[in-house]
């Protein structure tokens, strides 16, 4: 090999083995700042991560909001309607959240199995389903107006007795 190849060569390599370097911190950087979401029942099946960022969701159940009247603490249970996931937030929370509201929260799973949530994201009505918690029940093998009946049923078991 002359020289010249030579210096091509290490130059070449040491291009590539900058741009590996480069690639593999920013992946590695932009892995701290993903989100990804998780359902009652993929959390209850333990698939998601202990203490780390990210978001869940699925539908308020009736009769769980509890707020401590001397502060902003709410506490609440987020179903969908196989597993359930309790919730706490301190902070004000949107005008549209309610019980029987479809609602993602964005936080860390605890070792505890409560969540603990920086922010809570409610829209639309009763009917309401986020899209990932749709996906994920349907993932499952489950299908999202099945779970609006049973909770409608479980909600008038509850209220008979």
């Amino acid at each position: 090999m002359t020289p010249k190849r030579k210096q091509k060569l290490f130059v070449i390599l040491g291009l590539v083995s900058l741009a590996a370097i480069a690639t593999g911190l920013t992946l590695y950087a932009l892995r701290s700042n993903i989100n990804l979401f998780f359902s009652p029942v993929q959390i209850a099946e333990g698939s998601a991560p202990i203490e780390r960022q990210m978001r869940a969701g699925g539908m308020v159940k009736e009769g769980t909001v509890s707020r401590d009247p001397e502060s902003l603490n709410v506490e609440f249970t987020v179903t969908d309607y196989v597993s359930d996931l309790d919730v706490y937030f301190s902070g004000i929370l949107p005008d549209l959240f309610r019980e029987g509201q479809g609602v993602v929260v964005v936080g860390e799973l605890q070792e505890s199995g409560r969540f603990r949530a920086d922010q809570v994201l409610a829209r639309h009505d009763e009917n309401y389903m986020p899209p990932e918690v749709a996906d994920a029940l349907e993932q499952a093998g489950y299908q999202p107006s099945d779970f609006k009946t049973q909770g409608k049923t479980a909600d008038s078991r509850t209220s008979d007795g």
